[in-house]
């Protein structure tokens, strides 16, 4: 295989990605280590009692390093009270301090806590978002000011056996990276290299390594080529995970477990971090069920190894394939819902898909988040349905009830028999095995073929994976239904599952459909929502508002839980729209990198409002904010009136 795209140890056999191990405290981080989970308190770092109560809720729920802000040598000071406060009531477990502006604070901080967080775009540098030419030279004697700065931090490190974390975050790289490598994965990794070069000339090697965003996909792809660069220059540094400003709810689940899952199915990450918009001890369950997946996940299926890769790991290619009615080529992925086990189906029940039903006016509402076909197995619908649905039945059903809009579902098998089959679309459901020189070349025939994909391999996404390189080193078009199958779970759990393993293969360009099989794990219209948030999360269907809404913390100057609720109830039906709520400038316009809005805390009780990264208004009372928000929209066309959606 091309080693130039390696970024992990097996595309096919799961295995961590080996990393040396770095110290923090009692705990290591990295080589032989369990993957460790983390969070970050959302208290006023000078209001020791709050921010020890809270740290203290947060490691009973599992957290293994706590972090806290340190905006300020004041702050950082404080840190010390804290420590002694924990260790008195019992609690040793490490402290990381979160540095952003200030390298005096991190310098104090670094003699009190065991490790240190710094964000090498706001470090040495000012953000002022200006386009900058640099020559040669001139480049070098930037990066010789940033070692000049950095290097006090490093030794201190290493005279009090201090880890460090250095943290790259998409929306707040420097305007000299940006300059020179743009808005992009590449300048996230030369951002964090930059800082590990002066590490590594300095013989210290107690770091850790961040690659944060927003965007789910910005995040994986800037993951694995900090891992494939590293390779290249001799570096095992660890990982820590986590999407940035991920929000809140089954949104803030979705997203994380689409970024941070990816990266684990592939042995990526030594530790992780879920940034949601709620209360920190609630990050630390969402983040132990995403990594206690992977205690289990050996011994799995052999999948034949993969000799020539055709995915590009580092950037966005959808597959190409052919358009069956309304799946595949340029189409949006579709989403087909299950109710093959449901005895009778009525209007009623497709309420639960996105379709409505009135019986005074006849018709049929349809929402954003209506699915695009019902599998219903052998039971057969009897009453007129929406004219944007597709019914799929089994291929013995349809032979007697065929129809406008109602289609066969075959397996592998019976599709290669002589039958007859619809002369629009047939889904044929296939795992791995089923995929042979037989399979391939009737495929490559045939314009009405859509494959269901399905795997009961503990290690499936890997298996699908190889299914679909499979596919395109056959040179075979056929579109792909991602299928996976669930049973007796939480809502919860079905949503940060799914959501891994199918996640990765949409980040990848890979699938035409989605299809979650989920019995016993909550209600149809759970599903449903799961599927198309899946494909919000990935970028490749948006069907509602995005809120990019950073978790809080000590500098956030408004109640974020409420705003988000406000601002939320509000804009919900905006689809399409992105919009940015952050606690403070440090994750302002830099870090809702690309909303369309932006609402950013900017001082107690003030709030400015941005038009993506550009300032619009400034510091407008928070009373006032968040109609400001909406006449802001308003006035750059994009509001629409709820009542006219209805």
């Amino acid at each position: 295989m091309d080693t130039t795209q390696n970024y992990c140890a097996s595309l096919t056999a799961y295995q961590r990605y080996k990393s040396h191990e770095v110290k923090i405290g009692s705990i290591g981080i990295g080589g032989n280590n369990p993957i460790r989970l983390q969070s970050m308190t959302t208290t006023n770092t000078m209001d020791t009692e709050a921010t020890v109560a809270q740290s203290i809720r947060m490691i009973e729920a599992g957290c293994e390093l706590v972090r806290i802000t340190a905006p300020s040598k004041r702050e950082a000071e404080n840190l010390q009270n804290i420590k002694d406060e924990l260790v008195k009531r019992g609690y040793n477990t490490p402290l990381v301090a979160d540095i952003h502006f200030t390298p005096a604070a991190a310098e104090v901080a670094a003699r009190i806590v065991e490790k240190v967080r710094v964000n090498p775009g706001n470090y040495a540098d000012r953000k002022k978002f200006e386009e900058l030419e640099y020559t040669e030279e001139s480049y070098q004697a930037q990066l010789e000011r940033i070692a000049k700065r950095f290097t006090p931090l490093v030794n201190i490190c290493k005279e009090e056996g201090t880890a460090m974390r250095i943290g790259t975050n998409h929306g707040s790289l420097s305007d000299r990276i940006l300059s020179r490598y743009g808005d992009t994965p590449m300048g996230m990794v030369e951002s964090a290299l930059e800082f590990l070069r002066i590490c590594k000339h300095l013989n210290y090697d107690q770091v850790v390594i961040s690659m944060k965003a927003s965007n789910p996909q910005v995040m994986v792809q800037a993951y694995r080529l900090l891992v494939n660069k590293m390779q290249k220059e001799g570096m095992t540094y660890p990982l820590h995970l986590g999407v940035t400003e991920a929000g809140e709810g089954e949104d803030g689940r979705i997203k994380s477990a689409v970024g941070i899952g990816a990266l684990l199915e592939d042995g990526i990450g030594d530790t992780v971090r879920v940034s949601l918009t709620e209360e920190p001890e609630f990050e630390i369950p969402v983040a132990k069920q995403l990594v206690d997946r992977y205690l289990n996940r050996l011994p799995h299926d052999k999948i034949e190894e993969i000799s020539k890769n055709p995915i590009e790991p580092f950037e966005y290619h959808r597959r190409n394939t052919q358009s069956v009615e309304n799946i595949g080529a340029k189409n949006v992925p579709v989403v087909l819902a299950d109710f093959c086990l449901k005895k009778k189906i009525t209007p009623a029940n497709l309420f639960a898909l996105g379709y409505n039903y009135s019986v005074p006016l006849d018709k049929w509402t349809i929402s954003d988040m209506a699915c695009d076909y019902i599998f219903t197995g052998d039971t057969t619908i009897d009453f007129e349905i929406p004219g944007t649905l597709g019914i799929v039945y089994n291929h013995k059903t349809w032979l007697h009830n065929k129809g406008e809009r109602r289609f066969p579902f075959l397996d592998a098998k019976t599709y290669l028999s002589d039958v007859e089959c619809s002369t629009k679309l047939n889904i044929v459901y296939v795992c791995l095995s089923d995929v042979t020189e037989a399979l391939l070349s009737k495929l490559k025939q045939d314009v009405t073929a859509v494959l269901m994909i399905d795997t009961y391999n503990k290690h499936g996404m890997a298996e699908q994976r190889r299914l679909f390189i499979k596919l395109m080193n056959a040179k075979c078009k056929t579109p792909v239904i991602i299928g996976r199958a669930y049973g007796d779970l939480t809502q919860e759990q079905l949503q940060l599952q799914a959501s891994t393993d199918i996640g990765v293969l949409l980040l990848d360009g890979l699938g035409d459909g989605v299809f979650i099989a989920a019995e016993n794990c909550g209600g149809d219209k759970i599903v449903t929502q799961t599927a198309f948030g899946i494909l919000q999360a990935t970028r490749t269907r948006i069907s509602k508002t995005e809120y990019i809404s950073c978790p809080s913390c000590g500098r956030t100057l408004f109640d974020l839980q409420e705003t988000t609720a406000k601002i939320r109830t509000k804009t919900s039906h905006l689809k399409g729209l992105k919009i940015g709520i952050m606690g403070c400038i440090v994750n302002g316009p830099g870090e809702m990198a690309d909303a369309d809005y932006g609402y950013v805390g900017t001082g107690e009780g003030k709030i400015t409002l941005y038009k993506e990264q550009d300032v619009v208004q400034r510091n407008i009372p928070a009373e006032d904010a968040v109609n400001a928000l909406i006449d802001l929209i308003k006035e750059h066309g994009d509001w629409i009136e709820p009542a006219l959606l209805n």
